[in-house]
């Protein structure tokens, strides 16, 4: 190792290395922080077609929050959209082309940063009856 490099470093002890490619337990006993929802950030929203899914799991393996699920006792593919933020790579790395990105307003109950924006109490009198 190059001699500017080497004050960079940290020596890890052997107890507290995580091995590559682990799975690190969430603080929580399920996994979700409800705190943190981010689903509302969504622009686009994952759909399965299930006739063509395969159940290969890359998109569970790909997913960065872990909002690719098993559903139907582990006989189809689901989404838990309340912290999917729709980066779509469930998407592209699906090998049969089963899950399409599909715009979040054409979803009844999709319409992005809806949270968010009834918080401004100017905006709530806008829409209100």
């Amino acid at each position: 190792m190059k001699e500017r490099y080497k004050k960079y470093t940290v020596d890890i002890p052997e107890d507290m290395k995580i091995p590559y490619a682990c799975i690190v337990e969430s603080p929580k006993v399920n996994g979700e922080q409800p705190q943190m929802l981010t689903g509302g950030w969504r622009i686009y929203r994952p759909v399965v077609d299930h006739d063509k899914c395969v159940l290969c799991k890359s998109c569970i393996l790909a997913c960065p929050d872990a909002t690719v699920l098993l559903v139907d006792g582990g006989q189809k593919i689901g989404f838990n959209l309340d912290y999917c933020k729709g980066c779509g790579l469930c998407t592209w790395v699906c090998p049969v082309n089963a899950i399409d990105r599909v715009p979040e307003l054409d979803f009844e109950d999709g319409v992005p940063f809806q949270d968010a924006l009834f918080l401004l109490p100017h905006v709530e009198r806008l829409y209100a009856d």
